[in-house]
Formats: structure tokens, C-alpha cells, sequence
């Protein structure tokens, strides 16, 4: 049997953020698409206003998200 693929940096996150927030990661990265060119902390604040996420969680989507865009 294989062994999965270990996630690393921000990515590591997106198993548990899905599991607590029950939504894919594909829809938390389109909400930050949705919202423009704000800051990395903006985005941040946005998620943890509108979506009572936490800041760890938060800031492994935002990273993650403004790395590849």
C-alpha cells in the first residue's frame, strides 16, 4: 500500500479546515477570489468576521491562495 501524500506549509491545513468547516477548499478559495485585490490581512479578517474561522486556518487559505493566483 501507498503511502498518502504528505501536505506541507499551508496546505497542511486543508484536510482539517474542510473537516471543521464542512465546505471544500475549492469554495473557500473562490469566497477569496470573490472578494478583489485586498490585503493578505484583510482577507484574513474577512474570513474570520464572515465565517467565524480561525486565524490559523484563515491564514493557511489566504497564503495558499495569494502564492497561487
Amino acid at each position: 500500500m501507498g503511502t498518502p501524500e504528505r501536505r506541507s506549509g499551508p496546505a497542511s491545513y486543508f484536510p482539517s479546515i474542510e473537516k471543521k468547516y464542512g465546505r471544500p477548499i475549492a469554495h473557500w478559495l473562490h469566497v477569496l477570489e470573490t472578494l478583489g485585490a485586498l490585503k493578505h490581512m484583510e482577507l484574513v479578517a474577512h474570513l474570520k468576521s464572515e465565517f467565524q474561522m480561525g486565524h490559523g486556518h484563515a491564514n493557511a487559505l489566504v497564503a495558499w491562495y495569494l502564492a497561487n493566483k
